[in-house]
């Protein structure tokens, strides 16, 4: 029969296996759009729900958006800002309508969502969400489209260019989880090879 003793040493790294599995972060998050019962009119009382739903999350790569709605009553389309600001439903970049839609961030940027439904958007059924790239990301006022830049003086020299990464690579950032995972696959490897001596 084998035995079933191990050394302060396999002791301690499961201990450290078992501690780092239970500190470890989600890398990302599925997000219930407005966080109501369904994705529809807001009423009459929170007509900005949408809107205040989404400035206050921050959105990262890899999160999701689900967009829960009766399919028979709803739909959801994802446009362009033009289109997003005059509700205009002609030619969307995507359209969901199963009424269980998710929505996976693959990229940075600006993503606008409205209701397929002709009269929704009008009633504010409609969102913008705001995922920051490599460094910070201003969430834009809705008219910032149409309000006149300010032009100042050029002291330093121009803003040097970022490298851009191939367009056929989709942009992604490297969150803390990854240290965590090559930590956990070697303390696992670790713990195997201890115990195989």
């Amino acid at each position: 029969m084998a035995s079933l003793r191990i050394s302060r040493c396999q002791f301690s790294h499961a201990l450290q296996l078992y501690l780092l599995i239970q500190t470890a972060r989600v890398c990302c998050y599925q997000y219930k759009v407005g966080d109501l019962d369904a994705w529809n009119v807001p009423s009459s009382a929170n007509p900005d729900v949408y809107h205040i739903w989404s400035s206050n999350h921050n959105f990262t790569i890899g999160d999701s958006l689900l967009f829960l709605y009766p399919p028979s009553q709803d739909s959801v389309i994802q446009v362009t800002a033009q289109s997003y600001k005059s509700c205009n439903l002609k030619d969307p970049i995507l359209t969901m309508n199963d009424g269980n839609s998710l929505f996976n961030i693959t990229s940075p940027g600006l993503f606008y969502f409205t209701s397929g439904v002709p009269g929704h958007c009008e009633k504010s059924q409609k969102i913008r969400i705001a995922v920051p790239g490599n460094g910070s990301y201003v969430f834009p006022p809705d008219d910032a489209s149409t309000a006149p830049s300010p032009s100042y003086p050029t002291v330093f020299g121009p803003m040097p260019m970022q490298e851009t990464a191939p367009s056929s690579a989709p942009l992604t950032r490297v969150r803390p989880i990854s240290m965590s995972a090559a930590t956990l696959l070697f303390l696992c490897v670790s713990v195997i090879a201890i115990g195989s001596v």
